[in-house]
């Protein structure tokens, strides 16, 4: 019997392969960063082929480095950056445009649009999210404007659009010869087309952004086979049993499977999903109701989530752009060199800003800079505003669910970094746990695959296989902390009103 599982992790900044074990344990890891592509400000793309390419090379890597076969896999996992939308042609295979990222601002226009009739919440109450650039029908509604050919395409019924995922899928399964289009819900639920409660695509709603329905992907629960590998494939015949959005792969693999149970990801940006069960539960608190998971035929899963664009981006925008540090990691070492921020604040508010504003016109702004200010100061500015948006997305949770929580799990890249990991705890007060396996968004892809087809037997299973690494406790005392909470509010309402309609 095949011993392991292995995961494909379609991220925005690199594609990754990790292979786990029957204890939830990491084997081998492959991984290719992709180009970034920036046309003009506002826009985000990546090549579709250059993922799929890379894709492919990370599962070659992570299989050699463990020296396993296809033979060793009992089944495969995806998960992806939800929202970046890729559109191709079915017959060739080929994309007609760029991948469209989740950071993407160009729709403002379509947005605006199709919030002059109800306002941006007009979709709210059947799919769970506002109107805005951050959800992937409105990237789709760009592509068949502005593409040469691409809406005669999509109405004869030839073209195809999927999140990652679906790409991915589709690729492995056999493209063209075969392959299969699917996603599942969670995916699905970030489109602006899903309702929450029949988890079907509304017809209503894709008429009205003129999206042909036969370019959408069918919709399946996260944990099912799908289809196997192609015969081209290093997995050939291995299934693909599992799909998970990244924030709901990494709510799962924190083990976080029941009502009131959260964790938050520092990545590109940032993201904190709360469990819902099986109820959903609106926002009145600028959060998404979004879904949290469905295990095949079992009851979906609901949650509110608290979604922030830019908080490891902004660390890779002062490598990259201002080139203040040669490596994300050394900007820990720079923000010690200073005891506190100087009275600097950063709002990296560089695609607006998402939960729980909403407001799509604002900027970034580095403000109550004096002379006193170093970069060892604005590196800490940068830190911290990753804990204080962090801050107001729970503020906003405890909000809506009534239950505060008291403790929050935390993964992805940035736990790495212990002296952002304390200011969160201060900022929060309230503790920060910190697991053994950090890579819990392959983890729960694969957890997803894996009871599909009986690799664990459920989700008591998984349980027992959360481990606590590291718990950071609160030592910032409640007046400091209001202090700085204020301060940073007074900032964030600095970025508010930059976008004019001759700004870019």
């Amino acid at each position: 019997m095949a011993d392991y599982i292995l995961a494909i992790d379609q991220g925005t900044t690199s594609s990754r392969a990790i292979i786990f074990d029957k204890a939830g344990s990491i084997v081998s890891t492959g991984q290719l960063e992709h180009e970034q592509i920036f046309p003009q400000a506002g826009w985000v793309e990546h090549d579709p082929k250059e993922i799929w390419d890379n894709t492919r090379e990370v599962v070659g890597q992570a299989l050699s480095k463990a020296n396993l076969t296809r033979h060793d896999i009992q089944a495969i996992g995806i998960t992806n950056q939800r929202e970046t939308a890729v559109v191709w042609d079915k017959t060739t295979g080929v994309p007609v445009y760029n991948a469209i990222v989740w950071q993407d601002t160009r729709t403002q226009p379509i947005v605006d649009r199709l919030a002059a009739d109800g306002g941006v919440e007009r979709f709210k109450k059947k799919v769970g999210l506002p109107l805005a650039t951050y959800f992937s029908g409105t990237k789709i509604v760009w592509i068949l404007e502005n593409v040469e050919g691409a809406r005669a395409k999509a109405d004869a019924g030839d073209l195809l659009f999927g999140t990652t995922d679906s790409w991915v899928l589709w690729n492995l399964t056999g493209g063209v010869d075969g392959g299969v289009h699917a996603t599942d819900v969670t995916n699905a639920s970030r489109t602006l087309f899903m309702d929450l409660e029949t988890l079907q695509w509304d017809d209503e709603i894709l008429a009205i952004f003129d999206v042909p329905k036969s370019m959408l992907p069918s919709i399946r629960s996260s944990s099912e086979v799908y289809g196997t590998a192609h015969a081209s494939s290093l997995l050939h015949e291995v299934p693909v049993a599992g799909i998970l959005g990244d924030q709901q792969a990494a709510t799962f693999g924190q083990a976080a499977f029941d009502k009131g149970e959260a964790k938050n990801t520092y990545g590109t940006g940032n993201f904190l999903i709360f469990n819902t069960g099986t109820e959903i539960v609106h926002s009145k608190n600028g959060l998404l109701t979004t879904l949290g998971y469905k295990l095949g035929d079992d009851a979906p899963h609901y949650a509110l989530e608290g979604s922030i664009a830019v908080t490891g981006a902004l660390v890779q925008w002062m490598r990259d752009n201002l080139g203040m540090i040669n490596s994300a990691s050394e900007i820990e070492g720079l923000a010690k060199t200073v005891d506190d921020n100087g009275g600097a604040y950063f709002v990296p508010a560089f695609s607006g800003l998402f939960a729980p504003y909403w407001r799509s016109d604002a900027r970034g702004a580095l403000v109550g800079l004096t002379r006193f200010v170093n970069k060892g100061h604005i590196a800490r500015a940068a830190l911290e505003a990753t804990a204080f948006q962090t801050r107001e997305v729970i503020d906003a949770v405890n909000a809506d669910s009534g239950v505060p929580l008291t403790e929050i799990k935390v993964d992805g890249g940035m736990i790495a970094n212990n002296l952002l990991m304390q200011f969160q705890a201060d900022i929060l007060g309230v503790p920060v746990v910190r697991p053994v396996v950090a890579e819990t968004t392959a983890l729960g892809a694969a957890y997803a695959a894996g009871l599909a087809v009986g690799f664990w037997s459920g989700l008591d299973e998984l349980r027992t296989n959360w481990q606590e690494d590291s718990r950071w406790t609160p030592q910032m005392d409640v007046p400091e902390r209001s202090r700085q909470l204020r301060n940073w509010k007074k900032a964030v309402t600095k970025s508010f009103g930059w976008v004019d309609d001759d700004v870019l």
